[in-house]
């Protein structure tokens, strides 16, 4: 049981509740991985079972019929195995390292799916691997949160017109004209500061990585022959960018129609991947809402304080009182609480205009406090610069020392 939770209990308040989330976050996903490793140990186990003694089987008959020692044949095993890492295969299968098969690697490193079926084995071209590698997962990992926020942008647009439209049928808002948009810039029925739910945005975001899967999953199995709820495996493992490498797409030596075929592979891997990864994204936010909820539940009163009223974080969500629950929604319209503090909710993914708003604000406060401390004087800062062991400082540090002091303030 966690123990007080009140922002100046102890002195330690704030510090105390991120501890216990992330505790409870570890002793959560070790329980997840045991409860896997029993499921799939039990469906999977048998059947590794059963390969190995029909494996046994066939390499004995084989031996026998062959007049072949079992060390001669192992050992020409091994070299069929080398062989095989190196690109080779009984059956006919594209170059691995003309300019296409690298094209679909390179792809497959910047994605971090890392499918395993190439792999480089030149010590040029690992060591090449590392620096290729660190430069194009971070520009990817840039592309997939700037493309999560554009899609964010796009869903908060839609829905809150069809908010509009359905306030308009019920008669809640104007028809048109000037009066509707000088209700959308009024108080009172004003949608400017209206945003979707992340619990709406997810539903959504799931619809469309299910609607990407069936399709790339019907082209998969029609082209590579397999079934369709293999491809429907293949493509959660590509485009959660696990990777297992033992289905892989475009392996053949050639298909019919080859090039619209792995034109249509590449632009589903690419949306399928980012479709999940902002998928992944905001689960992150109900996984980091229900948390908050099972600490708020946990809490047990510190009897060493005296007795206070809770008042929470404003990055903490506690679902089931109304009195100081807030509306957990996506931010796409208006610069909200960054101007002032930086800082947001947890239901709520910054984007990049208010990433740049927090940095203008910094910018400008340690240009301030430069002047002062060149004019031989420095200027008060607010509320923060209270008698904490925090406050003070120039430039960055004095920015930082604000944000420590502001953490240390009994709120």
């Amino acid at each position: 049981m966690m123990a007080c939770r009140g922002a100046g209990c102890c002195g330690f308040g704030p510090v105390n509740e991120d501890n216990a989330r992330f505790a409870m976050l570890a002793v959560l996903i070790v329980l997840y991985l045991l409860c896997g490793a029993a499921v799939f140990s039990a469906l999977e186990q048998p059947r590794e079972k059963l390969a190995k003694e029909r494996w046994a089987q066939r390499f004995e008959r084989f031996s026998l019929r062959h007049n072949l020692s079992r060390g001669a044949l192992e050992t020409f095993l091994r070299h069929y195995e080398e062989a095989s890492a190196a690109g080779v295969r009984v059956d006919a299968l594209r170059p691995r390292w003309d300019f296409t098969g690298a094209f679909y690697f390179v792809g497959t490193v910047v994605s971090t799916i890392g499918f395993g079926m190439t792999t480089p084995a030149t010590v040029g071209g690992k060591i090449f691997l590392i620096f290729y590698g660190l430069i194009g997962c971070a520009a990817t990992i840039l592309f997939f949160n700037l493309f999560l926020e554009r899609i964010i942008t796009v869903l908060a647009f839609v829905l809150k017109s069809c908010h509009e439209l359905q306030r308009r049928r019920s008669g809640v808002a104007p028809q048109g004209g000037r009066g509707a948009s000088a209700a959308r810039g009024s108080g009172g029925d004003s949608l400017a500061g209206w945003k979707p739910s992340v619990y709406c945005v997810m539903l959504i975001l799931c619809v469309a990585a299910v609607i990407i899967s069936c399709c790339a999953s019907a082209m998969y199995s029609a082209v590579e022959g397999w079934g369709y709820f293999d491809s429907l495996y293949f493509c959660f493992v590509a485009f959660s960018t696990i990777g297992f490498g033992d289905m892989v797409s475009s392996q053949k030596a050639s298909y019919s129609h080859q090039t619209a075929y792995r034109l249509g592979n590449f632009l589903f891997i690419l949306m399928g991947a980012c479709c999940i990864y902002s998928l992944f994204n905001v689960i992150s936010i109900v996984i980091k809402q229900v948390l908050n909820w099972l600490l708020k539940k946990m809490e047990v009163p510190c009897r060493r304080c005296p007795r206070k009223a809770f008042h929470p974080r404003r990055n903490v969500v506690v679902p089931g009182n109304p009195h100081v629950r807030r509306n957990i929604s996506i931010d796409t319209d208006a610069i909200n609480e960054s101007e002032t503090d930086g800082r947001r909710m947890s239901g709520e993914m910054i984007s990049m205009r208010d990433f740049l708003a927090a940095n203008k604000v910094n910018l400008a406060i340690m240009q301030k406090q430069l002047s002062e401390t060149a004019n031989g004087h420095l200027g008060p800062s607010g509320s923060c610069n209270r008698d904490n062991g925090f406050s003070g400082g120039v430039g960055a540090l004095g920015i930082m020392n604000n944000r420590l002091a502001e953490t240390s303030i009994d709120r």
